[in-house]
């Protein structure tokens, strides 16, 4: 990841984050919702996505799926990954206010992804709140970091790969890729 194209505030803002939450719907999902003839819901989720949360939580990052939609295929998703899910919540500023306290970091020490007007309270209060491309005008405004991708298509990939190259991962995760 060229740093050179990342503002050094948001470097160090993401050199200090110990804890990623992640909207779902916008943020992790392209925002559309699926039914089908039954009502069941489904989604579909980034595989880059999701290979950037492992790799944050391998480096010691801890990661949170926060929404307000009760979705069963984001509860699947996130034991799939291994994170914490914060699913079906009616507050999920308190959800990461918990959290936060659970791992005994500050909420400067936390990212928040968001795409739409629920999110904009917990994104003023975090250290490095992020917003996908894909975003409502009003999360982008307000977003310290903007991913040139679209939600559900690698936005979450781009956040992942800035806390782990702000933080020092990025070579060795590369260097171990390419060991025969």
């Amino acid at each position: 990841m060229p740093s050179h194209a990342i503002p050094a505030d948001i470097i160090d803002r993401a050199a200090r984050i110990r804890l990623a939450c992640f909207d779902v719907d916008g943020t992790l999902t392209d925002g559309r919702l699926w039914f089908d003839a039954d009502g069941r819901e489904a989604k579909a989720f980034s595989v880059l996505d999701g290979q950037g949360l492992a790799l944050l939580r391998k480096s010691g990052i801890e990661v949170a799926f926060v929404t307000a939609r009760n979705s069963a295929a984001a509860s699947h998703r996130a034991r799939d990954l291994g994170v914490r899910s914060c699913v079906g919540i009616g507050d999920k500023f308190g959800c990461v206010q918990g959290l936060a306290t659970e791992l005994g970091i500050t909420l400067e020490q936390v990212s928040f992804m968001g795409d739409d007007l629920p999110d904009l309270r917990i994104m003023r209060a975090v250290g490095l709140s992020v917003a996908p491309a894909s975003a409502h005008a009003w999360a982008r405004e307000r977003a310290r970091w903007c991913t040139a991708a679209r939600g559900g298509e690698g936005a979450a990939r781009e956040l992942c790969d800035l806390l782990l190259s702000a933080q020092g991962h990025l070579d060795a995760l590369l260097a171990a890729a390419d060991a025969p």
